[in-house]
């Protein structure tokens, strides 16, 4: 397995070796050979992370107890990869005709136009942001109604729950009291048989 993912850094340190090169030459070449190395750069750093997840998957197959040596390694993997993909934006920023030309455009003379296309993004910013605090305003006071109906409907349980602890004690007692009635109802009926045998005797 370890030979597996040591042939996977080998091609990983070419790879990179290369795409470094190429990255330093990008800024310097004309129009057409700059577009052509950045697609080949490009396609080069799709690779390259292709190999990092087959490493990856490598790394996942050690056991436990020997995998810390190959996590390091690949922390420092990833860490160089991000670093060229960095690297690569630069230089692909770096004596850019077509960012210039979006800059200054065609003609050279179009600074108030951008300065007008920009004033129009930060307002259109401005009305995204203060719509989003609207929204989360909203959001915030809907979120609030949500808790206090919470709480009344908990609140609404409960007495409901003391309610039906009353009404069941109510009738606890009322048979009390109607097991108690019957008990002098027969009561006093057989002292009145016996107030009534005893006068016919």
């Amino acid at each position: 397995m370890s030979s597996d993912f040591e042939g996977y850094e080998q091609d990983f340190a070419v790879l990179t070796a290369e795409i470094t090169s190429k990255i330093t030459r990008v800024p310097r070449l004309p129009p057409d050979e700059k577009k052509q190395m950045v697609a080949n750069v490009e396609k080069q750093l799709e690779e390259a992370k292709e190999l990092l997840e087959q490493m990856d998957l490598e790394v996942r197959e050690i056991p436990p107890q020997s995998r810390g040596m190959y996590s390091n390694r690949m922390r420092s993997y990833k860490q160089e990869m991000g670093k060229l993909e960095t690297d690569f934006k630069r230089s692909r920023i770096a004596y850019s005709d077509e960012v210039r030309n979006e800059l200054l455009g065609d003609d050279g003379n179009s600074s108030e136009n951008q300065l007008i296309k920009l004033r129009e993004e930060r307002a259109h910013l401005l009305d995204n942001t203060e719509r989003l605090e609207r929204s989360s305003r909203r959001l915030e006071a809907g979120y609030q109604i949500a808790v206090e109906t919470e709480q009344i409907g908990q609140e609404m349980l409960e007495n409901l729950s003391h309610d039906r602890e009353k009404i069941q004690r109510a009738r606890d007692r009322l048979r009390e009291t109607d097991a108690n009635l019957g008990k002098s109802s027969r009561v006093l009926t057989g002292m009145l048989r016996r107030t009534i045998n005893h006068q016919i005797l």
